[in-house]
């Protein structure tokens, strides 16, 4: 597969020989493999930690319920919305359609054609730079307090034995690349959107980073760093995500929703659970589908707040085992 030639800071759009089109291909497992290639085209790469290195085994986290409390994506999307970037109403439509594709999982071609069209479109026209600059005030805001302690202990005894640790999520790749920075991680493998002369055109390069997707990312990236995934660890909160966590040597389900707790019982993979009970409903945390359904999204959330107090779980450090040692 060639790539097509970009100015500098854009990514290189991956293009099929034999179809002849970067992007808006139209068979699913092409767009995943888009996807892939161009979200580990984007990721920036560091170095093994600074510890003895051990460059041919990584750890790669799902960002949503695994590493964060709720969706990443949400919250980035209500900090827009505070900056006047689009309304309401084109909030409640565009979080009403993650819902769909977080909860259903198997989505029709119609909804994943919406979704993927509309997944940053509202940024269509910005320049890059301005996104990133909210996405930086936006974790501060509205991410950094959601992060489960558990989840991120996990990922630094994997850098503390000189493992690199990448997340993998649907989110923008530019959002991810905030948060992995923001955790002193090495990465991260996100949804490439499209990019020229330095401002988004509001079309995908590809597919979400979801499913089968992520796990093309994480191939790729493998074969790009020289990693051994045999030796490598897979995090995730759902069996969206089998793809990728059976595509690694050791998976980890976090969080797990019941699917893939069963899945995880049967294979006999790890299960780490950071949640004060059973609910896959986080503690005051308005999910994507209950934000949508309270009507008013931000103006909802907010009127919430005041309604009653918002819990927070403490955290207590722990060492936990990692399923390699």
């Amino acid at each position: 597969m060639a790539v097509t030639p970009s100015s500098p800071g854009e990514v290189p759009v991956p293009r099929w020989p034999s179809r002849g089109r970067p992007v808006g291909v139209s068979d699913p497992e092409t767009r995943a493999h888009v996807a892939g290639e161009a979200s580990a085209a984007a990721a920036e790469v560091s170095g093994p930690p600074a510890v003895e290195a051990d460059p041919t085994a990584a750890a790669f986290f799902d960002v949503d319920n695994t590493m964060m409390m709720g969706a990443s994506l949400f919250w980035f999307a209500r900090g827009l919305a505070a900056r006047k970037y689009f309304t309401t109403r084109d909030l409640a439509r565009f979080v009403w359609q993650q819902a769909k594709f977080r909860v259903a999982g198997n989505e029709s071609a119609e909804d994943m054609h919406s979704i993927r069209e509309s997944a940053l479109g509202f940024v269509s026209g910005r320049p890059v730079e301005e996104i990133v600059q909210a996405g930086e005030e936006i974790y501060d805001e509205l991410m950094a307090d959601r992060i489960w302690g558990g989840t991120r202990q996990l990922a630094q005894q994997h850098l503390d034995a000189g493992q690199r640790v990448w997340l993998v999520t649907a989110t923008p790749v530019e959002l991810a690349t905030i948060i992995a920075r923001r955790l002193g991680l090495t990465g991260a493998l996100g949804t490439v959107a499209e990019v020229k002369g330095g401002r988004y055109t509001g079309r995908l390069v590809g597919e979400l980073m979801h499913g089968e997707a992520k796990a093309e990312a994480v191939r790729a990236l493998a074969e790009r760093e020289g990693l051994d995934l045999s030796r490598c660890t897979a995090y995730s909160d759902s069996a969206n995500d089998l793809p990728m966590l059976t595509l690694c040597g050791s998976a980890v389900a976090v969080n797990p929703d019941t699917e893939l707790r069963a899945v995880a019982r049967s294979r006999g993979w790890t299960v780490r659970d950071f949640r004060t009970g059973r609910k896959a409903a986080k503690i005051g945390v308005p999910t994507v589908a209950a934000a949508v359904l309270s009507g008013g999204i931000v103006g909802g959330t907010i009127a919430v707040r005041r309604r009653r107090k918002i819990v927070t779980v403490p955290v207590v450090e722990k060492q936990v085992r990692l399923p390699w040692r």
